[in-house]
């Protein structure tokens, strides 16, 4: 940790020493979503090198950021999970997705999405307010091979993988675009027409309500050449 220090008593350059590091934050983001293996991180950050995400984890530990603890299960193994004090950089992620939402453009060639991410983009979208004011209602997002099941209720979220145990209200299938949704770039019929968002089951009417439940102001942003 002495080599990254910044030399600065302030509490931004305490946090950078601490999870600045390459991929480190990506390490929480997934961790937030629940306790991993060592091969469900590399599984989920699938460019991360081994060494790198060895290293990530060590740093990690070491500044109290993260543990290791036996898997909850008879077979043996360890997860990594966060701390209590891990745990209060959810607020420092969440607000930092919102951030970077703003300057997304279209996905690379190579990007992928993963569950862990989906999960966290959902959660970081969600609109609490806005969701307590709505009827309870239970979404199934298909995005590729990830399926989600969103269940909202009193303005909360709760977001499990795997489709819905009873049925959804709103079943969807959708790729990278519903980012337009979520920015509320498009109407959820614009939505449907240009193919970003489909709907396999349940009222095309609550497309509204999801846009109403999930979204991020996308403007202002930066433009595209600033944020490449």
């Amino acid at each position: 940790m002495a080599g990254r220090h910044y030399g600065q008593y302030c509490g931004v350059g305490t946090a950078l020493e601490l999870v600045g590091e390459r991929w480190a934050l990506l390490i929480v983001r997934d961790l937030l979503v629940g306790p991993r293996r060592y091969s469900d991180l590399k599984r989920g950050l699938a460019r991360i090198p081994t060494n790198i995400l060895a290293a990530r984890l060590k740093e990690l530990q070491a500044a109290g950021v993260i543990r290791r603890a036996p898997l909850p299960t008879a077979r043996a193994g360890i997860i990594y999970e966060l701390t209590e004090f891990g745990q209060g950089l959810e607020d420092v992620v969440l607000a930092l997705g919102r951030w970077g939402f703003r300057a997304m453009g279209e996905p690379g060639e190579d990007d992928v999405v993963t569950e862990d991410s989906m999960t966290m983009a959902l959660r970081t979208a969600f609109e609490a307010d806005s969701a307590a004011e709505l009827p309870d209602t239970v979404y199934e997002l298909r995005i590729g091979d990830i399926v989600l099941t969103a269940t909202v209720a009193g303005g909360t979220l709760r977001l499990r993988p795997g489709v819905a145990e009873s049925a959804a209200d709103l079943v969807l299938s959708a790729g990278p675009g519903i980012r337009h949704l979520i920015a509320g770039d498009v109407t959820a019929e614009s939505a449907r027409a240009q193919g970003l968002v489909g709907v396999l089951d349940g009222d095309p009417g609550l497309l509204d309500r999801f846009m109403a439940t999930f979204h991020i102001d996308a403007d202002p942003g930066p433009p595209l050449a600033a944020a490449g």
